[in-house]
């Protein structure tokens, strides 16, 4: 372990030209306080935990102070947002310090988001509100303990800066960490500003950091096409099969590494709404639920418009061919592996498909529905009672779990040891928005924090029981039905 001013920078994003970003200070906040600390996060670069104790910690990460062996700089993209290109964006509210080296050999980007103005605020303040950075820090560390490709949280700086939004509010900065922060719009500004040498130069140098396998092959652009193509089908197959709705899946915010970047009007399913619509700016549905597998090739489309002066378009065509037979390959995988099913067939499908149509008729809760599932008894047709009285037509689920119980005896695996794999993918715990609502209202109108480390620590550890946080696993009350989050949450 070492202390902050040892962390080993390699900041290789800022030995690439002045064109990809602009160098720029963070802007300094009054009175920062240190609100929440993620000790697993701060294990990624070797931070010895009791750094978080120093003042300067909080002066560093607040960006009233300069980091040693830091870079500041603002990063360039561009994207299609909501459809429509926009020809320049950046990063209008985060700052990139650089690149920390672990003693494992991996690399973990510092980021600061509210950090201040950049060149790229088109107009903005470029900060956060407590509210926001509450909720990506919360759900950032949610998906990684969900398994899931995600950035990382470290740390949320509270300060007494008012920041404007729908109401005034006070400001924050979090500390994000990610292998890289290259978006796919990283590629498209170079791409529609005719800069084909720097859109090059940019996927050689993803390609030497993320992708060394494909260096020295003469096809490397095709294969990183296609990599990039398959990691996004299979994000998309755990996002659909976790029940997690992004809420703005703009090209500008789709990781060149397959991961869940940019949380803001997220939302994890309560009751099964294949339409769902997270993002209460999101007026046509164009990021609903349902829709996300078809966005995401449809970004990867963009993409690939972006990387043709590298990648043929019959190679495109072809990598882009493949994203919905691995989409649905892993999809059907995860799903199978939800209902307990060791192995799994085209025929299981149907299995798949009419449940969640049966969970949509009784508008049914998902998360709840798939964790209770496990203790379906093939024995006892009256120990399902409990599941079976979930349901507002209930015949059509007792044909249902005729077939099922058909299909788990012919599986082969007894009761109890099918509970505990289904245990093991079936989350007991998600960050429902009205569990992250409690933590913000308590920090923003009490200052008390610790509902944040306790969410924290709870979702680390989805799938295990927690006896004493069972409450955290229930419905939703009435009044988190009147809860909106938009773009700027």
């Amino acid at each position: 372990m070492r202390p902050l001013e040892d962390l080993d920078f390699d900041n290789s994003f800022a030995r690439l030209p002045e064109p990809f970003y602009s160098r720029v200070m963070p802007t300094p906040v009054p009175a920062p306080e240190l609100l929440s600390y993620n000790e697993t996060a701060a294990a990624l670069l070797d931070l010895d935990p009791r750094e978080a104790q120093r003042p300067e910690f909080v002066e560093y990460f607040s960006g009233n102070r300069p980091l040693p062996g830091s870079e500041p700089l603002a990063a360039l993209y561009a994207g299609h947002q909501f459809g429509h290109y926009v020809p320049q964006l950046g990063d209008g509210r985060a700052i990139l310090l650089g690149e920390v080296r672990n003693r494992a050999g991996e690399r973990w980007e510092l980021q600061l988001k509210g950090a201040g103005r950049t060149p790229y605020s088109r107009g903005g303040d470029g900060r956060a509100v407590l509210r926001s950075t509450i909720r990506e820090y919360l759900c950032s560390e949610a998906m990684h303990g969900l398994g899931i490709p995600s950035t990382r949280a470290l740390c949320i700086v509270g300060s007494e800066l008012e920041v404007y939004r729908e109401s005034v509010e006070r400001g924050a900065v979090l500390l994000r960490l990610a292998p890289s922060h290259v978006r796919f719009g990283s590629f498209e500004v170079f791409f529609y500003r005719d800069q084909h040498a720097e859109l090059k130069l940019l996927a050689d140098y993803v390609i030497e950091r993320h992708y060394p396998e494909l260096v020295d092959r003469d096809d490397k652009y095709v294969r990183f096409f296609q990599e990039v193509v398959l990691r996004t089908a299979r994000l998309l197959a755990q996002w659909q099969a976790v029940g997690f709705a992004h809420g703005v899946m703009n090209t500008d915010n789709m990781s060149i590494l397959g991961l869940t970047l940019d949380y803001g009007p997220f939302g994890f399913l309560d009751r099964y709404d294949p339409g769902f619509i997270c993002n209460h700016s999101d007026h046509a549905g164009r990021y609903a639920f349902d829709r996300q597998p078809q966005i995401g090739l449809w970004n990867l489309t963009a993409l690939a418009q972006a990387l043709s002066p590298l990648v043929p378009v019959e190679a495109a065509r072809e990598a882009l061919g493949r994203y919905g037979p691995a989409y649905a390959t892993h999809y059907v995988e995860l799903m199978c592996a939800k209902l307990g099913l060791r192995d799994h067939t085209r025929e299981d499908i149907p299995l798949v498909t009419d449940l969640l149509q049966l969970l949509h008729a009784s508008q049914v809760d998902y998360t709840g529905f798939f964790r209770a599932l496990g203790g379906f008894s093939t024995e006892t047709a009256a120990a399902n009672a409990p599941l079976r009285d979930l349901f507002i037509d209930r015949v059509a689920f007792d044909a249902w779990a005729a077939r099922y119980r058909t299909r788990l005896l012919a599986d082969g695996s007894p009761d109890g040891e099918r509970k505990a794999r289904m245990a093991r993918v079936n989350p007991k715990y998600v960050l429902r928005n009205y569990l992250a609502q409690i933590a913000i209202d308590r920090a923003v109108e009490a200052r008390d924090y610790s509902e944040i480390d306790r969410l924290l620590a709870l979702l680390r550890r989805p799938y295990d029981e927690q006896p004493d946080m069972q409450a955290y696993a229930a419905p939703p009350p009435d009044w988190a039905q009147h809860i909106q989050v938009s773009c700027s949450s």
